[in-house]
């Protein structure tokens, strides 16, 4: 798969509630994927990004979420995601975006990182 199938499959597949599909069919067994904060900073491979959505499903309700168009150079792809979420122990309620930029190689999702606001 090309760099922009893979991105426009990403941002399709989320909008419609099938992350699991992404995880599945565009992503590398060797994932890397870097958070600027949180419980898992760098998570390395699927187990670990597995448990990384087991911490964030835990953690947070997703109230809405959305991923815009993606903006694709060469093997590389960027998405912002709208989040709208509540921290399920303290109650706070709150809304963020975050940039995703992800790097392709042999039709494969090999490293995302994310970049927002932690405060």
């Amino acid at each position: 798969m090309k760099t922009e199938e893979i991105a426009n499959n990403l941002v399709t597949w989320f909008n419609n509630n099938e992350e699991a599909r992404c995880y599945q069919e565009l992503y590398s067994p060797n994932i890397v994927s870097v958070e600027a904060t949180g419980e898992y900073p760098t998570a390395k491979g699927m187990e670990e990004i597995a448990k990384k959505g087991e911490w964030w499903n835990e953690t947070f309700e997703v109230h809405s979420s959305n991923a815009s168009q993606p903006i694709v150079a060469d093997n590389w792809f960027s998405v912002r995601f709208d989040m709208d979420t509540t921290h399920k122990e303290s109650g706070q309620r709150s809304q963020m975006s975050e940039i995703g930029v992800y790097q392709v190689k042999d039709g494969k999702i090999v490293k995302e990182q994310f970049f927002y606001d932690s405060e």
